[in-house]
């Protein structure tokens, strides 16, 4: 799907950040451990806060919906883009002692996006690469979703996303058969769909890849390839507390 990158989205990025301090054991600090028989509640962190409550929201939102449509399946879907480009993607390999592992690489800055829709509880996956987002580009993306995976006629899907400038409410169509939630800002540890781009890069890591279109090519064919593993995608994406399906048939 193309769609152009302008240079201002509809509204702004989110940001990437997590920033959690390491705990640091032993020193002075280690020799002051608390009474072995004393509670070991420990006050929850902002984040920890914000991801229970995202986890009790999407399940009261399966279950309105469960209750609304009590004779139509409702699952829930998590979605999110990876910007893929032609500027390498390096990771660590094994190599002999006494020798530097090399990756050939061209540094440009040109992008293609990829965006997942995946299910945790069963593996499904609808994938989906384009050249840019935008907010008319992912409205236009959702009704494609919501055709395929079959929203409105075959289920209802409450889909969880982060709060990126082009996913807001404001002014977005939102296809009959989907219900969105957003997800905390800056919680990117909550989003299943954050879990696979490992999987998509495997094609393109550590090596140079000279065109665009070269890129589009190789990422499209494992995309597709990775539609048809859903064992796998559970396996990365299936988080524990994630929503079962409602009203199942």
């Amino acid at each position: 799907m193309d769609e152009r990158q302008g240079r201002a989205l509809d509204g702004g990025r989110t940001g990437a950040g997590l920033a959690c301090a390491a705990a640091r054991l032993g020193g002075v600090a280690g020799d002051r451990l608390v009474d072995p028989e004393a509670t070991t509640a420990q006050p929850e962190s902002g984040d920890a806060r914000r991801a229970r409550s995202l986890q009790k929201k999407l399940a009261e939102v399966v279950a309105e919906e469960a209750a609304r449509h009590p004779d139509t399946p409702i699952e829930a879907f998590a979605t999110d883009e990876h910007r893929l480009g032609l500027k390498p993607v390096s990771r660590r390999v094994w190599a002999p002692v006494g020798e530097r592992p090399i990756a050939h690489g061209h540094h440009r800055f040109e992008w293609l996006y990829v965006t997942a829709f995946v299910s945790p509880a069963t593996g499904e996956s609808f994938w989906y690469v384009s050249n840019g987002v935008s907010k008319p580009f992912f409205e236009a993306l959702l009704r494609l979703f919501a055709e395929e995976a079959g929203a409105g006629r075959e289920r209802r899907i409450v889909l969880m996303l982060d709060n990126a400038g082009w996913h807001g409410e404001p002014g977005l169509a939102v296809p009959d058969g989907i219900r969105l939630v957003f997800q905390p800002a800056y919680t990117p540890e909550v989003q299943p769909a954050e879990t696979l781009w490992t999987l998509v890069d495997e094609p393109v890591v550590n090596k140079h890849i000279p065109t665009l279109k070269a890129l589009d090519e190789i990422i499209s064919m494992r995309c597709a390839a990775l539609a048809k593993e859903p064992a796998k995608i559970k396996t990365q994406a299936g988080f524990h507390w994630w929503p079962k399906i409602a009203n199942p048939r």
